[in-house]
């Protein structure tokens, strides 16, 4: 679409050759879109519109059981204390009950802002982030887990992710093949591999990201695979 708006405009100045000029110049830029799109986003946007919108998100869910749990509200101010320390978060927090919480929000359209300018392992912790709001009560309810299975369908995160995610929360004998994403009963090369794959998928270095908060929620996840692959090969070499 950029390419053919550059190439009008090209035209509409210089005629034939402006318009081959703005067609290869608007081809560049929806390619560097393509390639880092959270770059690009972070480039023209201020970071504050992720940050609103990742507590709009976080709002949404909190409400989702039809009420509001003070622990819930605690965790987020204090992952976010915790992340952009006290006068950055007062600043989004004031600006977010001034501007955005008395608006209607809708989940398709946060979840969309965030699949346009994120890349998949972003949204990935933004998912884990969303069910730890979920869990500071010591249970995610039924109706939680249907807005988090929405919320990581609309994200564009695939059903493995999500129930690899999901097992870090919620107790279940095979949590750990979960986290792996393989099937109960993997053998120990299974398992090796598995935690190659998903060592790669979760690093925190994968996610490209400056925020300190996506940051930090790549660092956790990746602990819990870790803990999970540790937890399998001792089981393995314990039958051996």
């Amino acid at each position: 679409m950029m390419r053919w708006m550059a190439a009008l405009i090209g035209f509409f100045y210089y005629r034939i050759p402006g318009a081959f000029i703005g067609f290869l110049l608007g081809s560049v830029i929806e390619s560097l879109i393509k390639a880092s799109p959270i770059k690009f986003y972070s480039n023209v946007a201020s970071r504050e519109v992720f940050e609103l919108n990742l507590l709009a998100l976080s709002a949404i869910l909190i409400k989702a059981d039809g009420k509001v749990e003070e622990k819930e509200l605690t965790y987020v101010r204090s992952f976010f204390l915790s992340q952009y320390g006290k006068e950055k978060t007062n600043y989004i927090f004031k600006k977010f009950n001034d501007e955005v919480k008395n608006k209607t929000q809708d989940t398709y359209s946060l979840t969309n802002f965030f699949k346009t300018y994120s890349r998949y392992e972003t949204r990935l912790q933004i998912l884990h982030f969303l069910f730890g709001i979920a869990n500071s009560d010591g249970n995610i309810s039924n109706s939680e887990l249907l807005k988090l299975k929405q919320i990581g369908d609309n994200l564009g995160i695939n059903l493995l992710d999500l129930e690899s995610i999901k097992a870090m929360f919620v107790e279940d004998t095979d949590n750990a093949y979960k986290i792996l994403e393989i099937k109960p009963g993997a053998s120990l090369n299974e398992i090796k591999q598995a935690y190659r794959t998903m060592a790669k998928k979760y690093h925190p270095d994968k996610i490209q990201s400056n925020d300190p908060a996506m940051i930090k929620g790549a660092e956790e996840k990746f602990r819990e695979v870790r803990k999970a692959y540790e937890s399998l090969i001792a089981t393995k070499k314990n039958q051996n």
